[in-house]
């Protein structure tokens, strides 16, 4: 057995809870980022054709050294996702959101 003595903090798993709720997550087709001397705060906004209001749906605020961590975590999936499936095709500029999402409905 080992000697609790000799753990080092950083050693120790974390037990990561995850509720039904948290898990379906919440659609973002739009981020905005700000920053402070201490802190970064992002924005997922979801921005609905044809409406002239977006809503802020989640916010995430991280240490400056947390967001160097996340820029390189992204980087990493990304590489790896292009390597499964392709090379992200950007579209250059601002995304451009259709007016509406297709014909007309009637009730």
């Amino acid at each position: 057995m080992e000697d609790p003595k000799n753990k080092k903090p950083g050693n120790q798993p974390i037990n990561i809870e995850l509720s039904e709720e948290v898990a379906e997550g919440v659609y973002s087709n739009l981020a905005m980022i700000a920053h402070s001397n201490s802190e970064f705060v992002i924005d997922f906004i979801r921005l609905m054709p044809g409406v002239p209001k977006a809503k802020v749906k989640s916010r995430v605020i991280v240490t400056p050294e947390h967001a160097q961590r996340l820029l390189a975590a992204l980087k990493d999936n990304i590489d790896k996702y292009e390597k499964a499936f392709g090379k992200i095709n950007p579209s250059g500029g601002t995304p451009q959101f259709p007016v509406s999402f297709g014909p007309a409905g009637e009730a």
